[in-house]
This record gives structure tokens, sequence and C-alpha cells, in this order.
């Protein structure tokens, strides 16, 4: 296989994620730890191994996510009552939700594409890393009686850091970013754990099936 052509395969699987996210200026390096920057993607960065061997994966090796809210979050900003404040495990909770709604929209798109989830590693198996950073939620509750409504521009935000390796060499193959803010009309509407769940679950759904899409078109691309 020929440089040009592993590249393309690989920035096949990573291209079909653009849709993701937004066009907008790049700014960052041109390399992250080998991997070289695609240019001109509607995603915040794109980075592939630009001499990889890409087999056609048909299995899937999916690591949990992990899930870490932003520096400067503050969950109680508002003047909440101690009724409706957030605590360290409504917090915790929030990470694992979050951890948990990943792997089962990913596990459900995938395999809905006929691909197989393994636990360990083989020739045509893709280890997918996944890592929501950055995580902002707005007016998070605790479902507690007579809460008070908030409004909102939107429900948050958060960003995808997606891995992409080879299962046998270890070998990082791709890296992504990609920021999604919830329901960005800029109306304010009501936002609670229902809305924020609703808006965390899209853009989820929506990286799952751009990342399903990416590993469809290598199949094509190897047929």
């Amino acid at each position: 296989m020929s440089i040009k052509r592993s590249t393309f395969s690989l920035a096949t699987i990573v291209a079909a994620l653009a849709f993701a996210g937004c066009a907008g200026t790049q700014r960052g390096p041109a390399e992250w730890d080998g991997l070289v920057r695609l240019p001109d993607t509607r995603l915040n960065a794109v980075f592939v191994k630009p001499d990889a061997e890409i087999p056609a994966y048909r299995n899937i090796w999916l690591k949990p996510a992990q899930v870490s809210f932003a520096r400067n979050f503050e969950a109680n900003r508002g003047g909440r009552t101690s009724l409706n404040r957030v605590d360290a495990s409504d917090l915790a909770a929030i990470q694992s939700g979050i951890a948990a709604m990943l792997d089962e929209i990913f596990r459900e798109e995938l395999t809905t594409g006929g691909y197989q989830f393994v636990d360990e590693a083989g020739p045509d198996t893709l280890i997918v890393v996944p890592a929501i950073v950055d995580l902002v939620v707005t007016a998070p509750d605790t479902m507690t009686a007579g809460r008070s409504r908030t409004y909102a521009a939107n429900s948050g935000r958060m960003t995808l850091v997606l891995e992409l390796r080879d299962s046998l060499t270890g070998e990082i193959l791709a890296r992504v970013v990609d920021t999604r803010s919830g329901r960005g009309s800029g109306m304010m509407t009501v936002t609670n754990r229902v809305t924020n769940t609703a808006d965390a679950r899209r853009a989820i759904r929506t990286w799952a099936q751009a990342l399903r899409g990416g590993l469809d078109s290598l199949h094509k691309g190897k047929s």
C-alpha cells in the first residue's frame, strides 16, 4: 500500500466526522505525537499518521470514556439554595452518566453497522479511546421538589477527544477533537436534567454515526 493510499484511507475515517463540528479558523500545532494535522476540516482538529497501514477493521475495542469538567466550571453558580445545590456526588453521577451514555450509543450505532465489539487485540481490531473534556452543564439539577426553573441560551458544551489505535501494535493512527454546544439558537429556553441529557445524547449520537460512516467508507474503498 502506498503512503498516499494509506493516508487517504485513514483520513476517510476521521473526515467522516467532519459534520460533527463547525467550520472555522484552525489554530494549534501542525503535528501532535507524530500525527499530521489535516487541513480544511470542519472539526476543530484532525491528526493522522501519514504512513500508517490501515486494514479494514471489523472489530472494535471500545475503551471506557474518561469525562472531565472544564476547569472554570461552577455547578452552583447563580445562587442555588441548600435544597438544590449540586455536590460532589452529583458531579460524579453526571460524569458516570455521560460515560455510560457514550458507551451505549457508540455500541448501538456500530453494532447496527455490523461491527463486533471485543476486549482483546486482533489483526482486524481497532482500539477506540474516547474522552469527554471541558464539560460544562448549564443548571444541572438534583431533581429536588420545588426547584425553580432555569432559562439559558444553551445547555452547555462538551468536547470529544477520540483516539484511534491499532490493537496489535498500540500505534496511534488518528486523534480527533470536536466541540459541541447544546441548542445554540440563542433563544432563552428552560434548562434542566431532561434537556441537558437530550442535548448530550444528540451530540454523542452524531459522533457515533460519523465514526460508523468513516469505517463504512474505509471498507468500500478496499472492496
